[in-house]
């Protein structure tokens, strides 16, 4: 069985587990999260492999771009991902890539992105499902009256992360 090497990374929103396979980011997640189980066994199942604490080049990358992005010295990140899901998981977490820093969109406006407008519900749980937090801008999906909806690093994570990026965004919820 191969290895996932990875790492926690204490941000300033809080506490994240970085995961490595081959050189390639597969997980960069709230460790406290409500679903950490079910995420740590959909990305071991899909790689047939096993959490193992070590040190990663990669790894060490993603910290120093999270420093970076935390101190308003990046806005992009240049990190080999590995997306570890469904399809239609893939599909949309590509898509939410293409979400610029300090800019936000609904699960509505990512259904009619991916050319599926019926698909809301189903957007919105692979959202939810997305183990590469920050890296994959989950945090920029707002819903589509502008207020906060949820999020796995907790709504306070999510508002940090939007006023971080761009401090004039206001929603309902602030």
């Amino acid at each position: 069985m191969s290895n996932i090497k990875i790492q926690y990374y204490k941000s300033p929103v809080g506490k994240l587990v970085i995961g490595a396979y081959k050189e390639k980011i597969c997980l960069c997640d709230w460790l406290y999260r409500k679903k950490r189980e079910v995420i740590d066994s959909r990305i071991k199942s899909y790689l047939e492999a096993d959490f193992i604490f070590s040190k990663s080049e990669v790894i060490d990358q993603t910290i120093i771009q999270l420093k970076e992005y935390f101190n308003k010295e990046r806005k992009t990140f240049n990190i080999p991902i590995l997306l570890c899901g469904s399809e239609f998981q893939k599909l949309v977490w590509t898509e939410l890539m293409n979400v610029p820093y300090g800019r936000t969109t609904s699960y509505l406006e990512l259904s009619k992105n991916i050319k599926n407008i019926n698909a809301i519900r189903a957007v919105a749980n692979a959202n939810g499902a997305n183990g590469i937090s920050i890296l994959i801008p989950c945090h920029r999906i707002i819903g589509v009256n502008g207020g906060l909806t949820g999020y796995s690093g907790g709504l306070k994570a999510k508002k940090k992360l939007l006023e971080l990026e761009a401090p004039f965004i206001q929603t309902t919820l602030f």
